[in-house]
């Protein structure tokens, strides 16, 4: 009989998940927290790969192999990475990795079994090959010994194997390959078996998962009295070695096997760490009752068509401070997937549809008559209301540059402000704090000597470095900017870097030095005996204003304006961006990738 409950429909109630497809990687064990709609997910699961040993000693096995479907989450949930295997010298095994998994202690637990350690060479050692997620290689060792024998791969059984077999030994002292270690076992092979004429190869890695094209999981090569074994496809790194050589380490987050060590001293290498990947699903499979899928909708957890996109690059530069005597700060520089490699944060997933961005604006220079002080740039924002580091990305105004009285407590921002000429402290950069940094400290101020109105101000911080400090009759230069060709390619934009500091101003003796901003930030007013006004930062530079000149009896110039910020969003080739208002612009790269440029507040829409 059907029940009113459930609208009439007779069978099972099934739960939707509204995840969107994000797609996240975990590289070291912590929480992943899903989002609030997210009940099912999909994971590939890699675990450590196993240690080779030395003396002609067996690769390691690749670490489990194992993609994961359906399942079922509610909220926040651990994921453990498993460390590769140590090798060892011998005549000891080489250490099985550990294992990797989704929502350990749960009823969704979900595992990968670590790599089994490569089996001993040389010498008398009895160090059996271990079974594991793919079995380790075999040693190099005389018939008999039980350490020639290979490990066993899917240990403990899965379906589908999460795993193959390694490879045998050879003992006899004959042939050009005479003793050598067997393969490591690979998620997609077995390793191969030491012969007179060839040692041991690793087995192949895998790509199964539709998670990610990368291969993972290659076995270890064995080591050999000429000559290792390959790592197996995957995992080149994990090589076995030669006379008196090392084996190769499998490189980490890639669950290879390492390398057994070579004829004599050589040691077996660590295998490398494991790798989880989660896709949070948005399904809604099965009979759904109107009322049940009425209560998804109204609580928000029913699929809308959304899905995440991966691998979205960002330049995010704030507005630049205004400057006053001293040079101003620029505003904070984010960026991912192009400009210095130091200063690169990881690209983000966003979501198709709207998404809104705000353009920081510079801030203003002091203006003697009426008297407007300084102040810092304002925020840009990519993504707003989004999480921060996550689904948005916000860098902070510069820092204003100040007055020979007034407090420098208010100077700090993206990158600092710089000191006046009465020996001031310069402002902070990178504040509020992110990771990498989002810019530096300006220059001190230096207090003045002789005559009256002497010293020198400091500049601005850039992104690049700190504002110089100011010397006795020397203003000092703005932070230099950085380099970013995200943008290249793309929409017509006359600049290619960003976030200068903008230069101190001041009074100068003749034969004091000149100073200039960073990169694209304002350059300083230096002339001696002038009171002209600080140059203002580029436009959607970010870059800081320039410090303004004194006339030695009282007269100031104008503080330069700090630019205002940018925003260029560079996505893949198979979706398309769309941009509001019209100011802002998009373009398609030669290579297919999409561009937006944004120069002013606006949406950026991804389809």
């Amino acid at each position: 009989m059907a029940s009113p409950s459930n609208g009439g429909i007779i069978g099972k109630i099934n739960n939707s998940s509204f995840g969107k497809c994000k797609l996240t990687t975990k590289t070291s064990t912590g929480t992943l927290t899903t989002q609030s709609g997210t009940r099912v997910v999909n994971a590939l699961i890699v675990a450590g790969g196993g240690g080779g040993t030395g003396d002609r000693g067996g690769g390691g096995g690749g670490g489990g192999y194992r993609c994961a479907s359906g399942i079922s989450v509610s909220g926040p949930f651990t994921v453990t990475v498993g460390g590769g295997g140590p090798g060892n010298p011998g005549p000891a095994a080489g250490t099985t990795g550990t294992s990797s998994s989704v929502a350990p202690g749960t009823p969704a637990e979900t595992t990968a079994t670590g790599g089994g350690g490569g089996g001993t060479g040389g010498g008398s050692g009895t160090g059996a090959a271990g079974d594991g997620g793919s079995g380790g290689g075999g040693g190099g060792i005389g018939p008999g010994n039980p350490s020639q024998a290979a490990g066993c791969g899917n240990t403990p059984p899965t379906t589908p194997p999460q795993g193959n077999n390694g490879g045998a030994g050879n003992g006899t002292e004959s042939g050009p390959a005479s003793r050598g270690g067997g393969g490591g076992g690979g998620a997609g092979g077995v390793g191969t078996t030491a012969t007179t004429c060839q040692v041991g190869n690793g087995g192949a890695g895998s790509s199964a998962s539709p998670l990610s094209s990368t291969t993972y999981s290659g076995g270890g090569g064995g080591g050999g009295t000429n000559s290792g074994g390959a790592g197996g496809t995957g995992n080149p790194a994990g090589s076995g070695g030669g006379p008196g050589s090392g084996g190769g380490t499998g490189a980490a987050n890639t669950g290879g096997g390492g390398g057994g060590g070579g004829c004599g001293p050589g040691t077996g290498a660590q295998g490398g760490s494991g790798v989880v990947i989660v896709k949070e699903l948005n399904q809604a499979n099965g009979v759904w009752s109107m009322q049940s899928q009425f209560q998804a909708i109204k609580n928000g957890t029913w699929p809308d068509g959304s899905v995440f996109v991966d691998n979205i690059n960002y330049l995010v530069i704030g507005g630049g401070g205004g400057a006053d005597l001293a040079g101003a700060g620029a505003g904070g520089y984010r960026a991912s997937g192009y400009g210095p490699a130091p200063l690169q944060g990881s690209a983000l997933s966003l979501l198709t549809g709207c998404h809104t961005i705000t353009i920081g604006g510079g801030g203003l220079g002091r203006v003697t008559s009426p008297c407007v002080q300084s102040t810092g740039g304002t925020n840009t924002i990519l993504g707003v209301g989004g999480v921060e580091g996550d689904t948005m990305i916000t860098s902070a105004g510069g820092g204003k540059g100040v007055w020979y009285s007034s407090p420098t407590a208010c100077s700090a921002g993206g990158s600092g402000g710089g000191g006046a000429y009465s020996g001031q402290t310069a402002g902070a950069g990178n504040t509020p704090p992110t990771s990498p940094p989002q810019g530096n400290p300006g220059g001190n101020g230096y207090a003045a000597v002789s005559p009256d109105n002497a010293g020198g101000a400091g500049g601005g911080g850039g992104a690049g470095a700190a504002g110089q400090a100011g010397a006795n009759n020397n203003p000092g230069n703005g932070g230099a900017g950085v380099p970013n060709l995200i943008n290249c390619g793309g929409v017509v934009f006359p600049t290619t870097a960003f976030a200068g500091g903008g230069g101190g101003g001041g009074f100068v003796q003749p034969g004091g030095s000149a100073c200039s901003g960073g990169g694209a930030g304002g350059a300083g007013t230096c002339s001696p005996c002038t009171s002209a006004p600080g140059t203002p930062g580029t436009a959607n530079t970010g870059g800081g204003g320039g410090g303004a000149g004194r006339d030695g009896v009282g007269g100031q110039g104008n503080g330069g304006l700090g630019g205002p910020g940018l925003v260029v969003v560079r996505g893949p080739s198979a979706r398309t961006f769309t941009v509001s208002p019209g100011t802002n612009a998009i373009a398609t790269h030669p290579g297919g990738d999409k561009i937006a440029l944004f120069t002013v507040s606006g949406t950026l829409n991804i389809t």
